[in-house]
């Protein structure tokens, strides 16, 4: 590894918020239960939202109507 792969690496385990298992299978489950894309759940995922209103203000720029008890899903897939 050479240095700058030395640095990115240490700051991504650094500020890592999710076991990187732990992030496929909620990534899976976004894809699969809520409908999200491949990009909408892992930026759902690196977020990692811990409110209806914090998910909403950013779910707002993806250009497509997310129900309520969608959104509801999908707080409760990364949350736990």
């Amino acid at each position: 590894m050479d240095q700058i792969q030395r640095w990115t690496y240490d700051f991504a385990t650094k500020f890592a918020k999710v076991d990187p298992k732990d992030a496929q299978k909620m990534k899976q489950k976004l894809i699969k239960e809520c409908g999200l894309t491949d990009e909408e759940a892992v930026e759902v995922i690196n977020i990692q939202p811990t409110s209806l209103p914090e998910l909403r203000s950013f779910t707002f720029g993806w250009k497509k109507l997310i129900l309520a008890e969608t959104l509801e899903k999908i707080l409760q897939i990364i949350q736990k």
